[in-house]
């Protein structure tokens, strides 16, 4: 993971927000090529989940809506995670994701505890601590101790430790909730009237515009979907992972409604059709994916499903696909007063459709698209960093680099080459450094093409074209290039 963030910090993909301020923790900026390969995964997921599609409507709601709409989805009383504290050093963890376990000696008997944040090899972790708090006997964890902080009994609390130290037991306080959601205030007052919250997901959004929706967009017709891209604020207790998980952050997500009685068959549709989207679309490695089917389902599903992917600190969610049922229909309906039931002309009948939710973040598929596509290889003897992006998802399309830098005509055509390109394409014109030396700045970045402009071009007005991927360069006619990126853009 360490490789991926000092990639992304080096060639512009994503800094710590507020840097020059020691950073701000749990936000992010993205940086030149990191915002288009951004807009690059929404553009795309826009487009095949909306534009290309018949059974798709569009949408952008507020980030700040009435309380109400978060009191009625339940968010303001149970949108939660435990929490404790240290009480030595006043730090706070999510009481889900510290694991304790058991130190014992040779005959079993219990010398003490350890703790640890949860990783992707906890186990390591918690043996590592236990052999540098106890060294004077034999010692080894209990595997079949291990557990969260939050399945441990309160009154069993006073033995367990914080984590990364072993001999402070029973500094940590019982779990408590903690809401997510962050207030603020609306209007010159500032009184409990003037509370409000930042968005902790898009979906709700949808939810109470569902009749709006239904009401006014030709075609509407169940089963159908609304689809938005935006902004979603958490207040995490421990971000961590980079941007996997962060206070603020931006989704992709759907409400399809359905009648009550196929919510299965589309639910399974859904599942198989985001898998073969991130894959095909997206190019992420299918080795790299799993699923995880939730059998401890939230209080509002009936179904849950999540694709996983392996990323370098362990496999995690990625994308989620959940049955919610009629369940925030039913919610909204009741504390509005308004009436959210569909009328099918064909049947003739009023019901609450049933909802199936894909949602992904798009930091998160940023994360897992970088990661399944940042690959070493030795060419020519020389060893290369590549990115291997999907060309439609490529920051930059295509590199024109003019073979030498001091003549004229060469620097002219090639100057001409790209800002034809560039009214299409986000294109990059380097001239600078030995051409092999451009090229691998190009191949690290995932330019999928780069274009020499040699003195050859300047007479019979072709130019070679190189593969980023094969490194295999053919020559084309200039005419011919728009065409060759845009084949590739698209598939």
């Amino acid at each position: 993971m360490d490789t991926i963030l000092a990639f992304c910090r080096k060639r512009g993909f994503v800094f710590g927000s507020s840097e020059i301020y020691n950073g701000f923790n749990g936000f992010y900026d993205y940086g030149p090529l990191g915002v288009e390969l951004k807009r690059n995964i929404k553009n795309l997921w826009w487009q095949d989940m909306v534009q290309r599609r018949d059974d798709m409507y569009g949408l952008d709601t507020s980030i700040i809506s009435s309380p109400q709409v978060w009191e009625a989805s339940g968010h303001v009383a149970s949108f939660s995670d435990p929490m404790v504290d240290d009480k030595h050093t006043n730090k706070r963890y999510r009481a889900d994701q510290l694991l304790t376990a058991s130190v014992i000696d040779l005959d079993g008997c219990v010398l003490g505890y350890v703790t640890a944040l949860e990783s992707d090899d906890s186990q390591r972790d918690l043996s590592r601590l236990a052999s540098k708090a106890f060294t004077e006997v034999s010692s080894r964890v209990d595997e079949s101790s291990i557990c969260r902080v939050s399945d441990v009994p309160e009154s069993h609390l006073s033995h367990i430790p914080p984590p990364g130290y072993p001999l402070r037991t029973g500094d940590l306080t019982p779990p408590r909730p903690f809401n997510l959601m962050f207030e603020t205030r609306v209007g010159a007052l500032n009184e409990s009237k003037s509370k409000a919250y930042l968005r902790p997901e898009t979906a709700q959004g949808i939810f109470v515009n569902f009749k709006n929706v239904a009401s006014t967009a030709r075609g509407f017709k169940v089963p159908c979907g609304i689809a938005q891209i935006g902004k979603a604020f958490r207040n995490e207790i421990t971000p961590r992972n980079f941007i996997f998980r962060s206070r603020e952050f931006e989704q992709m997500e759907i409400e399809y409604f359905v009648p009550p009685s196929e919510w299965e068959k589309h639910f399974g549709r859904w599942v198989s059709m985001c898998t073969d989207w991130l894959v095909h679309r997206c190019g992420l490695q299918r080795n790299l994916l799993d699923y995880e089917v939730h059998e401890k389902l939230a209080h509002y599903a009936k179904a849950c499903t999540d694709i996983t992917f392996k990323f370098p600190f362990g496999e995690h969610e990625l994308q989620g696909i959940a049955a919610r049922g009629d369940y925030d229909l039913t919610k909204h309906q009741s504390s509005s007063g308004k009436s959210l039931e569909y009328y099918d002309s064909t049947t003739h009948r009023k019901f609450l459709p049933n909802v199936i939710e894909p949602s992904v973040g798009v930091d998160r598929l940023f994360l897992a698209i970088l990661c399944s596509a940042y690959t070493e290889d030795c060419t020519n003897g020389e060893v290369r960093t590549v990115l291997r992006l999907q060309p439609g998802l490529a920051p930059i399309k295509c590199a024109i680099l003019p073979l030498v830098k001091n003549n004229d005509a060469i620097h002219a055509l090639a100057r001409s080459i790209y800002v034809n390109l560039k009214c299409m394409y986000m294109c990059e014109f380097d001239s600078t450094g030995a051409i092999g030396r451009r090229y691998r700045r190009q191949d690290e970045v995932g330019t999928p093409f780069c274009v020499t402009v040699d003195f050859q071009s300047c007479n019979d007005g072709t130019v070679t074209i190189r593969d980023r991927d094969s490194t295999q360069q053919r020559r084309i006619p200039v005419d011919e290039l728009r065409q060759v990126i845009q084949d590739a853009c698209v598939n």
